[in-house]
């Protein structure tokens, strides 16, 4: 049920981000790529582990830079990203002991970053083939091409 409902929310957060215009600016996606990582430091300090939170904040900070990367150059960077913290989060409980994380989260959360790195790639492969996506393609664009469009 978890890996349903992680798909689920991915593909409705994006399409309602489309929709209403909150992915036309290039940082709403790494801005979901740095809240999602920022998830396991969250559990850390609920389970009250001390020994937890410097591998997650660790963790915290490669998706951090990785997010800041693609949103000052290309966001496939993002995209590569948020499929990397699907990967991260099958093996996360295998490499961190952390209490505070339910058990059914990796499983949730490798289905949402799946999800949500399948629906931007293919916002930004539709943009690329000049697809007619309307007004929401100018996010996606690197800040060069939007102010010569205008």
């Amino acid at each position: 049920m978890e890996y349903f409902v992680g798909a689920c929310l991915a593909l409705g957060v994006g399409l309602f981000a489309t929709l209403v215009g909150f992915d036309r600016d290039r940082a709403f996606y790494p801005t979901v790529l740095i809240v999602i990582a920022s998830y396991y430091d969250l559990f850390a300090m609920m389970g009250q582990t001390q020994a937890a939170l410097p591998v997650e904040t660790a963790g915290l900070i490669v998706f951090t830079v990785l997010a800041v990367v693609g949103f000052r150059t290309s966001l496939w960077w993002v995209v590569a990203a948020l499929v990397g913290h699907g990967v991260f989060d099958l093996v996360h409980p295998r490499l961190v002991d952390n209490p505070g994380a339910p058990g059914w989260w990796p499983m949730f959360c490798l289905t949402y970053d799946l999800a949500a790195g399948a629906y931007l790639a293919v916002r930004l492969l539709a943009a690329r083939s000049s697809r007619p996506w309307g007004r929401w393609t100018m996010m996606l664009k690197p800040s060069s091409a939007r102010d010569a469009a205008k």
